[in-house]
């Protein structure tokens, strides 16, 4: 896990690994396509016992490849629950996640890619269902996609880099939502199509007492919301001087150009924003832009590196930025073969888009799926079979049209050994909106919210035939809003599945699941599955 920097490193495309990296030589594939069967039951035992029954049927797939020169997995499900009574409203999901890596020119050339399909909230300061079956009022369907190539060479002393990614999300609209009482009408995201670039060249040290790079990067998205526009370009230089084997300084110095820009919000003749069927605002495509944030100018960091052994890396800078104190860090900790601990202090502009790309980057190309059939959701924290991870909460935590500055602290912990699998995941992550503002519409421009969230999952194997495991997570979101309660989320889920056969498999799974907004009554609900998966 890592912060977010225009420097980055190289993407790869998942047109590859759909195409067929088994083609790849010595590569080796997995592929189980599978069709699964089940009942739900749901009881809301607060809020007058509802006993809610729906029959599941779920078809998906499930791949993974490693070879000498190509990595990957995919994991991607269709759910269809069909409700028992006319009262209960048949519902579709569709889950998924998928990373890839393929070495096209060894030492030189790579492609990269990742996609997600999962919900998410539709209104930030809605309620927070742990469990998202039967109640979708305030759920939406998310989808994203990352791919681009990326080069790295050494020449003598130098290390040449360049890398290339092109991102799209989307959202899908919901217009069952109903704004809470008192509450204005915020916009809602709907897509984005972004571009980065960036080339940098660089000189370890040793030839020279110091090390060194400078690089320059590009980034571009455009959103279908207002038509809004990130910009953002710069050049950056760093220094890298040990003092000692294990302690280096660490500095830079960049310049940034930076803007953030929309076009307004139509009105009808009273002055009242113009909202369509979706409930989204529609843009005054006739006004001119207007320019919503710009930081035009230079920033610096510097701070100390710390790499006592192999196995740990810790970096801490402080500098100045965006106008204010700026503060970033990471950690890296191979505590065994099989354990890891990451974090992440991390502080940057944003947009919805792609910090929900930047995750994705960020995912190990094995990972360890969540084997959930009460959500059939992929959220929270994700992961790696090898002791690495990245947690998505930061960016589904809350969809946002506006841009923002976002600040936090992520931190990670996973392993693997043996019969056991487990991870913990927490963090903090506080948004700042940017946003302009217009005489009869919201702005959310200035608002703070925050959230605190953390996660633990737990694996056992039974036996050859048998798994057992457990998740745990809690959630606290604070909106900002004024009048907008804080939403706090929590759930458990146990699950057990054993192999019949060498393709069938029977799972049982019970959960436990909260969610309150202050000053309104929560609910309790508990839920539970038995089904059947066969796998082609």
């Amino acid at each position: 896990m890592a912060a977010r920097n225009p420097v980055f490193s190289g993407y790869a495309m998942l047109a590859v690994f759909a195409a067929g990296l088994p083609s790849v030589a010595q590569a080796k594939t997995d592929v189980s396509p599978y069709l699964e069967v089940g009942q739900i039951l749901t009881a809301d035992l607060k809020n007058g016992g509802d006993v809610l029954t729906y029959s599941m049927v779920a078809a998906g797939v499930g791949a993974f490849v490693q070879g000498p020169r190509s990595e990957g997995q995919l994991h991607y499900s269709s759910v269809r629950r069909l409700g028992w009574g006319n009262s209960v409203a048949d519902q579709s999901v569709h889950s998924g996640l998928a990373r890839a890596r393929l070495n096209v020119v060894p030492d030189l050339l790579n492609l990269e890619a990742g996609a997600l399909a999962t919900r998410a909230r539709s209104d930030f300061r809605g309620d927070a269902p742990g469990l998202l079956v039967g109640r979708t009022d305030n759920v939406t369907q998310v989808y994203s996609a990352y791919a681009g190539p990326s080069l790295a060479k050494t020449i003598g002393a130098l290390d040449l880099a360049a890398a290339y990614r092109v991102g799209y999300t989307r959202v899908s609209a919901k217009d069952n939502f109903v704004t809470p009482v008192g509450q204005p009408v915020l916009d809602r995201f709907s897509d984005s199509l972004s571009h980065s670039a960036m080339a940098s060249i660089g000189m370890q040290p040793g030839l020279l007492p110091f090390g060194w790079t400078i690089g320059g990067y590009f980034e571009r998205e455009d959103a279908g919301q207002l038509d809004q526009r990130f910009q953002n370009k710069g050049v950056r230089g760093d220094v890298t001087l040990p003092v000692s084997s294990m302690i280096a300084l660490v500095g830079g110095v960049g310049y940034q150009d930076l803007t953030v820009s929309q076009r307004p919000v139509l009105l009808d003749p009273g002055g009242a924003p113009v909202i369509d069927a979706k409930g989204r605002f529609v843009t005054n495509k006739a006004a001119p832009r207007q320019l919503t944030y710009e930081f035009d100018g230079l920033y610096w960091d510097a701070g100390v590196l710390w790499r006592p052994s192999k196995r740990t890396s810790l970096e801490a800078r402080v500098g100045r930025r965006y106008g204010s104190m700026s503060y970033t860090g990471s950690l890296n900790w191979q505590a065994t073969q099989h354990s890891m601990v990451q974090a992440v202090l991390y502080d940057e502009v944003q947009t919805f888009g792609q910090q929900l790309n930047d995750n994705l980057a960020r995912l190990p190309t094995s990972f360890l799926i969540p084997r959930n059939v009460l959500t059939g959701n992929v959220s929270g924290c994700i992961f790696g079979d090898a002791g690495t991870g990245t947690c998505l909460n930061d960016a589904l935590g809350a969809i946002s049209t506006a841009a923002y500055r976002n600040r936090g602290l992520a931190i990670l912990w996973s392993t693997q050994r043996g019969r056991w699998k487990a991870g913990v995941g927490a963090g903090y992550n506080q948004r700042k909106y940017i946003a302009s503002t217009q005489p009869g519409v919201y702005s959310n421009s200035g608002v703070r919210d925050e959230m605190w969230y953390g996660q633990g999952s737990i694996g056992y194997a039974l036996s050859e035939r048998t798994d057992l495991t457990g998740d745990l997570f809690v959630t606290l979101f604070d909106p900002g809003i004024v009048g907008a309660g804080d939403i706090l989320s929590t759930g458990a889920t146990g699950s057990i599945t054993h192999r019949l056969t060498r393709k069938l498999d029977a799972n049982a799974t019970l959960g436990l699941y909260s969610s309150r907004i202050d000053g309104f009554d929560g609910n309790l609900i508990a839920s539970a599955f038995a089904g059947l998966r066969y796998s082609f």
